[in-house]
């Protein structure tokens, strides 16, 4: 279990399982989500909300996990941008370190990735 930083005081935490990155990674969330300019803001949140109500949409049925991940992370009343930024910054490291055994060396560090 991991926990993000919803805001910038740091009064404010959403719990991440690892069956919640796991979703992420399946339905590939993230890809294409941040505009050229990089930052994560309110509209990101809420394309991302978007995309995903048009998976749970066009799916014959419903996906449990994609579910949890909506209750538990996406649309939980704590999430904002910021928190979506750290969200994406803990993916990124939680993908990095599963690729340890590939032997890739890429890791994020506050949103910048380095060697």
């Amino acid at each position: 279990m991991y926990k993000i930083q919803t805001n910038s005081t740091g009064t404010r935490c959403i719990e991440v399982s690892e069956q919640h990155l796991q979703t992420i990674e399946e339905y590939q969330l993230f890809r294409d989500l941040i505009d050229s300019n990089g930052y994560v803001d309110e509209q990101v949140l809420e394309k991302l909300r978007l995309n995903i109500r048009s998976i749970l949409e066009s799916e014959n049925g419903y996906n449990k996990n994609l579910l949890s991940l909506c209750l538990d992370v996406v649309y939980h009343p704590n999430m904002k941008a910021f928190g979506l930024q750290q969200l994406v910054l803990l993916f990124i490291n939680w993908k990095n370190k599963s690729n340890d055994d590939l032997g890739t060396t890429k890791r994020a560090f506050q949103g910048t990735p380095f060697n």
